[in-house]
C-alpha cells in the first residue's frame, strides 16, 4: 500500500481519535464493534460513525460485515498514527522519497527542522512474499495468536534495541534515533547497498572487514542470521554498515552454528563471483590452517554479553546439555527403570488387594440391601491393603492354609469391617433425620428412634 502523506493535513483530532479508539480494540479483537469504537472514541456529538466512513474512504481502517459490524486497523492507518507521534515529538517534520523496499519493511527520507536528512523504516509483516514469520522469527515466544500490526511492532522494538546496543558498542551502524509502533527512525547512511556495487579498489580489505565483523558479533554473543549483500552497505570511502537486526539470535540458539556457517558462506559465495576472490591465497593472512574460513568452535565469548543484555532469542546452555542427554539416551533409560519401578509397586499393591477380596465378597454379599454400605466397605479394605497387617495375613495364608489362628484373625477382621460399614450407615441416617427434624416438634421421637436403634 502506497503511503500518502498529503493525507495527514486533512485529517482532525476526531479522525486520530477514532483510530486510536480502534487501535485499541484491536487488542482483544480482531474486528472491532462499531459500538465498542463509539464507546472508547467517547465523541461529544456522537460523530464516530462520520469519521469511521471518512477514514473508510481514505482506506485508514477496513470494514467488516461477516460476522458484526466492525472495523480493523489497515497498515496506512497504522502509519499514520506512528508518524502523527513523531512529528508531535519533534523528531521529523518532513515525509520524502520511498528509497528502499524490503520484503518485511519500507524505507523513506525523512528530515527535521534543521534539514536533517534520516531514514525511516516501517515495519510491514504479513506480505505475501514473508508470511511464513511464525516459523522464522520468534517474536510470537510462547503466544499462540497474533496480528500483523503487533509483529511489526516488535519487530520494530526488537531492531532499535539491537541497533543502540551494537552502536555503544562500537560496530558500524546506523544511529538509532527514536522508535513509535512499528517505525523506526535512524541516521541516513551515505552509500550503497553492496550487491549494488560493481568494483572495488581494494576488495581484499572489505572482504576481511567484512568477516571481521561476523566474529565479532559472535564474541558479543550475537550472530546476524542474514548477514549478506543486501544488508551491508558502503559508501564511497569502502566503509562497511550493518544493517536490518530483527532477526538476530544469541550463540547459545541450538541452531546458531548453522546460522554462523551460513553468514559466512553468503559473504565467501558474494566475493568470490563477483570480485574473483581465490579464498587460497589469502589463507595465510586471515588463518593458519588449509582453509580462510572462521569455524564456530574456534571463537570464544569474550567481548561481552549483548545476548543476555537485549534477551536475543536463544537457548540457555542448561536446556543445551538437557537436550544432548536426551539425544544420548540417558533420560530414556531413566524413564524406563521408573517404569519398572512403577511396575513393581503396582504388582504389591495387587497382591495386598488379592488377599482381601474373599472377606469383601462376604461382606458386601450381607449388606448388599443398601447402596452406601457397599461403598463405605470398600473404602476402608482397599486402605487396608498396603497395610503390614494384611501383607503379613496374605503370606500366612498362603504358608499355612489350615492354621485356627489365622482364620480366627479373618473373622475378627470380617466383624470390624461389618461393625464400621454399620455405625458409618447409622451415622448418616440419623444426620438426615436431624437436618430434617431441626426446629420440629418430632424431635422426641427422632430422639427415641436413636435409642431404639442403638439398642
Amino acid at each position: 500500500m502506497k503511503l500518502d502523506v498529503d493525507v495527514l493535513r486533512y485529517l482532525s483530532k476526531d479522525d486520530f481519535r477514532v483510530l486510536t479508539a480502534v487501535e485499541m480494540g484491536m487488542r482483544n479483537h480482531e474486528i472491532v464493534p462499531s459500538d465498542l469504537i463509539g464507546r472508547i472514541a467517547s465523541l461529544k456529538h456522537g460523530g464516530t460513525y462520520k469519521v469511521l466512513k471518512n477514514l473508510l474512504k481514505h482506506k485508514l481502517v477496513h470494514h467488516d460485515s461477516s460476522k458484526y459490524d466492525g472495523f480493523r486497523l489497515t497498515y496506512l492507518g497504522y502509519d499514520f498514527l506512528a508518524i502523527k507521534t513523531m512529528v508531535n515529538r519533534g523528531v521529523f517534520t518532513a515525509v520524502g522519497r520511498q528509497i528502499g523496499v524490503g520484503k518485511e519493511s519500507d524505507i523513506f527520507e525523512v528530515s527535521n527542522e534543521d534539514g536533517t536528512v534520516m531514514a525511516m523504516k516501517l515495519h510491514r509483516l504479513g506480505r505475501t512474499s514473508f508470511r511464513a514469520v511464525k516459523s522464522k522469527r520468534d517474536y510470537l515466544r510462547h503466544r499462540s495468536s497474533f496480528n500483523w500490526l503487533y509483529l511489526s511492532r516488535l519487530a520494530a522494538l526488537k531492531e532499535f534495541a539491537f541497533m543502540k546496543a551494537l552502536e555503544e558498542h562500537g560496530f558500524p551502524v546506523p544511529n538509532a534515533v527514536d522508535c513509535n509502533r512499528h517505525c523506526v527512525v535512524m541516521s541516513l547512511i551515505q552509500g550503497y547497498p553492496l550487491v549494488q556495487v560493481k568494483q572495488l579498489q581494494n576488495p581484499e580489505t572489505v572482504f576481511e572487514t567484512i568477516i571481521g565483523l561476523v566474529v565479532r558479533l559472535a564474541e558479543h554473543g550475537l550472530i546476524h542470521c542474514d548477514f549478506n549483500e543486501f544488508n551491508i552497505m558502503i559508501d564511497d570511502d569502502e566503509k562497511v554498515t550493518m544493517i536490518d537486526f530483527p532477526q538476530m539470535v544469541s550463540v547459545s540458539h541450538r541452531n546458531a552454528q548453522m546460522y554462523f556457517d551460513r553468514d559466512i558462506e553468503c559473504i565467501f559465495k558474494f566475493f568470490g563471483k563477483r570480485f574473483n576472490l581465490s579464498f587460497e591465497e589469502c589463507s595465510d593472512d586471515i588463518d593458519d590452517d588449509e582453509s580462510s574460513r572462521p569455524s564456530f568452535s574456534s571463537i570464544t565469548k569474550t567481548a561481552g554479553f549483548l545476548d543476555k543484555e537485549l534477551a536475543a532469542s536463544g537457548f540457555t546452555r542448561k536446556d543445551e546439555d538437557d537436550i544432548q542427554k536426551f539425544i544420548e539416551g540417558d533420560v530414556e533409560e531413566d524413564d524406563v527403570s521408573d517404569d519398572e519401578h512403577d511396575s513393581e509397586l503396582c504388582q504389591t499393591n495387587i497382591k495386598g488387594f488379592d488377599s482381601l477380596h474373599l472377606d469383601q465378597e462376604e461382606s458386601t454379599s450381607r449388606c448388599n440391601e443398601e447402596g452406601q454400605v457397599v461403598e463405605i466397605l470398600q473404602s476402608p479394605e482397599v486402605g487396608q491393603s498396603g497395610d503390614p497387617e494384611s501383607q503379613n495375613l496374605s503370606s500366612n495364608e498362603g504358608d499355612e492354609n489350615d492354621d485356627t489362628e489365622l482364620v480366627k484373625s479373618l473373622a475378627k477382621q470380617r466383624r470390624r469391617a461389618m461393625a464400621a460399614a454399620r455405625k458409618g450407615h447409622h451415622k448418616n441416617s440419623t444426620s438426615r433425620n436431624s437436618y430434617k427434624d431441626k426446629g420440629g416438634k418430632s424431635s422426641n421421637n427422632s430422639k427415641i428412634q436413636k435409642q431404639l436403634a442403638s439398642w
